[in-house]
């Protein structure tokens, strides 16, 4: 009994085949070249380079950033993929030093080529480098100064720092004036860490000078009529809580009603739960209610009765950002007074 072994097409029509050291050859051109594009952009003397879309709309961009370059541009190598993501996680990561990551990882594999031509094993070349890594860390580490007690010296690493930052950026003719807002917005973290306490609200028109740095946090909403528009000693509930049901939505809902003086009673039943839920809400001793989604005009004339600040559809992040500034909770029931924080 004879059997027919046809071989089985794992490739696609067409596609092509890289084997040993061809395909490692590719590797390491893919990403040298990679390396290589935006090594230029590097340094105070970097230079722009200009991006021009493929897509339909032809747009063009100017940047020497490098995570931005790194994004922008498309490849099918591996290698050079792998390149580009160690550029976004820095970016993600650390937030500066895009480009260098690169053009380091691009300059070792480069030298790494030679000596893989030389006939020496990738896991030796690896190893060597971990150690290489471990010596580069405990030189950084004998060098470094710790300024922490002193405010002053400590401020001006810390400005000295961001103006190194800033030199490869657009706002290099501004460099002071925005490392003095960085340094001073970071201060006043008071070490947390945090980077999500500091907002930055865009505004058109006016310069890069303009920029300024505010004490405090800034809600850009308007406060509800008739109500105090400065309280001090302010002692705020950071809410989210539907304030818009003083009217039953009579046509968005079905009710079944055989007169429509019955409406009438629906709608002052729906009027007795609000002013409920508004007493609830003063119990918790506060002067000031912020909530995340829509206050209706009767709300709003009850919190206006009682003297207290209401403000309506806080954006989203900007209520989260408040409760965590403020030390709060945002609350959504308010039974209990003395859980809401």
């Amino acid at each position: 009994m004879a059997m027919s072994l046809n071989p089985v097409q794992v490739l696609r029509a067409g596609a092509e085949e890289e084997k040993s050291e061809i395909a490692r050859l590719s590797s390491f051109v893919g990403a040298i070249a990679v390396g290589d594009l935006i090594k230029s952009t590097l340094g105070p003397k970097g230079m722009d380079k200009i991006l021009q879309s493929g897509g339909m709309n032809d747009s063009i961009q100017v940047t020497n950033d490098g995570a931005t370059i790194l994004k922008s541009i498309g490849v099918d190598n591996p290698a050079a993929k792998v390149l580009i993501n160690i550029s976004k996680v820095q970016d993600d990561e650390v937030g500066d030093g895009t480009t260098s990551v690169t053009v380091l990882a691009c300059e070792l594999l480069k030298e790494a080529e030679n000596l893989v031509n030389q006939k020496m094993h990738p896991q030796n070349i690896i190893a060597g480098w971990r150690k290489a890594a471990a010596a580069a860390k405990a030189a950084l580490a004998a060098s470094t100064r710790d300024h922490g007690n002193d405010p002053i010296k400590f401020k001006e690493d810390l400005m000295n720092i961001a103006r190194t930052t800033l030199s490869s950026k657009i706002l290099t003719q501004h460099k002071d004036h925005f490392s003095k807002l960085a340094v001073d917005a970071v201060l006043r973290l008071k070490g947390s860490g945090n980077l999500d306490a500091i907002q930055i609200i865009k505004i058109h028109g006016g310069g890069l000078r303009d920029s300024y740095l505010d004490e405090g946090f800034l809600l850009e909403k308007t406060i509800g009529v008739n109500q105090p528009k400065r309280i001090e000693n302010a002692k705020i509930l950071v809410a989210n809580t539907p304030m818009d049901t003083d009217k039953i939505k009579v046509f968005g809902s079905r009710v079944r009603v055989d007169a429509v003086s019955k409406v009438a009673e629906l709608e002052l039943a729906e009027k007795e739960k609000m002013k409920d839920k508004v007493a609830k809400i003063l119990k918790n001793d506060l002067n000031v209610f912020i909530n995340r989604q829509l206050i209706y005009n009767y709300p709003e004339q009850l919190f206006a009765d009682a003297g207290v600040m209401a403000i309506e559809h806080a954006d989203f992040e900007g209520v989260e950002r408040l409760a965590l500034v403020l030390g709060g909770e945002i609350a959504s029931t308010f039974d209990c007074p003395e859980a809401n924080k």
